[in-house]
């Protein structure tokens, strides 16, 4: 069995949007799991191969991406860009939730092939994490043709995800309805394009069209790139209980006002964060960060509530075990802190001043998967690693 301890921590931030902060300063994971988070008492009469000193820096868990466009492998053509799953890793991003393989060269769009590609994806990021992150591939693209023996039989094979409901043939509600309650009926998780055009072939999506077809998440409410209009967001925020997507190649205007919306309401936790890309605006491994940071310095929400939706919230939404600092979850922690010259005295303050915070240490299932991020800025505190 191996344990490694995480000491001296300035602050843990829990994932949780119920409870942003733990009174904690000790982390203490067994094989890839977290065991326990307390003071230094958790270590008593425990052996240890491995102590990482955080130096009073601050500990998140992993940011969850929620809205990726892979391919396979840490490529893609849509910007000809190698290592840039690598690089997210290094602006905190452990997990990445496939919202459809699009930009797959030749893709198919009959139903046969788009059940191959969506197996294919599924299968290959399972069996090769790039950099170690785990990216959730192989998110079935709806097209017709589709009947329900097709979700069935995706479901056997281990896909679970259907892409954003629009990016294929499959885009009026009176189509879209019925395949999505098959998915449901399966188990699948379901995303839907929202709002205007972003790249060509691309489509408008109003909010009636989400109410009718009754995704799971509402993917980039705040566009990508046209956002719906405010008084559609707020139709969407007041009259579903859908999760509510926001990604940095988005309108951040409406970002601001979905934020608020759920503050007044009592529902932070409907929101989660992704950076859709790549995209026609290009990858932006920080953005998950970036996002974090503008909604933390701008919308009215705490640095820490801010980091529960890109890590806890994502991880309730997709029923996935990560996401939270606590006892069985899965050890995908950062370790990051203050940049420095930063207004803010800790990562959650920098965060609140509008900076990006330094990203010093990242874990996956308790390994140090990246040291001294080589994307963020410098963090002021120092991390030392025992092995």
């Amino acid at each position: 069995m191996k344990r490694v301890a995480i000491t001296n921590i300035g602050q843990i931030v829990s994932g949780d949007i119920n409870q942003p902060l733990l009174t904690a300063s000790t982390i203490l994971i067994e094989d890839g799991m977290i065991k326990a988070a307390g003071g230094e008492e958790i270590l008593q009469g425990v052996e240890v191969q491995e102590t990482i000193d955080a130096g009073g820096m601050t500990v998140t868990p992993g940011l969850i991406d929620s809205h990726a466009h892979p391919v396979l492998g840490d490529f893609t053509p849509r910007q000809k860009t190698l290592d840039y799953i690598s690089s997210s890793l290094h602006g905190g991003v452990t997990t990445m939730i496939s919202a459809g393989e699009a930009h797959t060269p030749g893709r198919p769009k009959d139903p046969v092939g788009v059940k191959a590609l969506a197996i294919l994806a599924s299968k290959s990021f399972y069996n090769e994490r790039p950099a170690g992150v785990k990216v959730h591939g192989g998110a079935l693209i709806l097209e017709p043709g589709l009947e329900e023996k097709d979700f069935a039989e995706l479901a056997a094979a281990g896909v679970w995800l259907v892409g954003e409901v629009g990016l294929g043939g499959v885009k009026k509600p009176a189509e879209a309805a019925p395949m999505v309650q098959w998915a449901h009926k399966h188990g699948f998780k379901v995303m839907m394009h929202t709002g205007g055009t972003s790249i060509p072939g691309s489509s408008t999506v109003t909010a009636e069209d989400v109410i009718q077809v009754g995704p799971d998440v509402v993917s980039h409410i705040n566009g990508g790139t046209t956002a719906v209009s405010p008084e559609e967001a707020e139709r969407i925020v007041t009259s579903t209980a859908f999760a509510l997507e926001i990604v940095q190649c988005g309108n951040p205007k409406v970002a601001d006002q979905v934020v608020r919306l759920c503050k007044a309401r009592g529902e932070l936790g409907r929101i989660i964060i992704g950076n859709d890309s790549p995209s026609g605006s290009g990858i932006i491994p920080l953005g998950i960060l970036r996002t974090v940071s503008q909604l933390a310095s701008m919308s009215g929400i705490s640095g820490a509530e801010a980091v529960a939706m890109a890590t806890g919230n994502t991880a309730r939404v997709y029923g996935l075990n990560t996401g939270v600092i606590a006892p069985g979850k899965e050890a995908d922690l950062v370790l990051m802190d203050a940049p420095l010259g930063s207004a803010g005295a800790t990562a959650m303050k920098a965060l609140e001043a509008g900076d990006l915070p330094g990203v010093a240490m990242v874990l996956i299932d308790g390994v140090v998967k990246a040291e001294k991020s080589r994307n963020t800025p410098p963090a002021t505190r120092k991390v030392s690693w025992r092995r």
